[in-house]
């Protein structure tokens, strides 16, 4: 810090005087307030006493930094968006659309046509009565079963009637029929199937299948 200085000058005429007041303005201009002190009373000589004491603190002097208001706290930074990215569906719109294919129609599985081992023409008629047949079955006349003398059991045989080619195929289960000129005899269900019952008796074309 400086510290004060004081300066006392003695004028004692009134060019002094007015040489004082200019250096007085003078300092003030530069930053010094002099004090002029007259001296009167009892001093004939008129005399002038100027105190030149700085009135201004040496601190007051000192440029005054500028206030610095306090450092704005640095805004948190913008993350970047994820860039915007199309997804493939979105891409793909872009693209020359193509028809979906069409669903192939599965091929239907098809059942070999069975193998005809024997073949021929005779007399058939059929039965409603009975309680087993020759291989232990009840007798139903409602299933499509026949009577054959020397067919295996559960052999197929498929019966046509020439008449009107309506067929059926019959499982051979039991044994007949026991009149000359018959080959078959049906349930009552396979007959009339392939005939009215009214008919009793005719003449059909078997096929034995394998």
């Amino acid at each position: 810090m400086a510290g004060r200085h004081s300066r006392t000058r003695i004028f004692s005429s009134p060019a002094g005087i007015v040489a004082t007041a200019a250096v007085g303005v003078a300092l003030a201009v530069g930053g010094t307030v002099g004090a002029v002190q007259l001296a009167s009373g009892s001093d004939q000589s008129g005399q002038v006493a100027l105190d030149l004491t700085p009135t201004t603190a040496a601190s007051s002097l000192t440029p005054s930094s500028p206030s610095v208001s306090p450092s704005a706290s640095a805004s948190p930074s913008a993350t970047a968006s994820p860039s915007a990215t199309r997804s493939q569906q979105a891409a793909s719109r872009s693209k020359e659309r193509t028809t979906s294919p069409k669903p192939k129609p599965t091929a239907k599985k098809t059942t070999a046509a069975a193998k005809v081992l024997e073949s021929g023409s005779c007399g058939a008629s059929f039965y409603s009565d009975g309680q087993l047949t020759a291989n232990g079955e009840s007798f139903n006349p409602d299933a499509l079963t026949a009577a054959h003398k020397t067919l295996p059991f559960n052999t197929k045989v498929r019966v046509t009637n020439p008449a009107n080619g309506k067929s059926v195929t019959v499982r051979i289960n039991d044994r007949g029929p026991f009149i000359d000129g018959r080959c078959l005899d049906l349930s009552r269900a396979a007959f009339a199937t392939i005939a009215s019952v009214d008919v009793g008796a005719l003449t059909v074309r078997y096929e034995v299948l394998g």
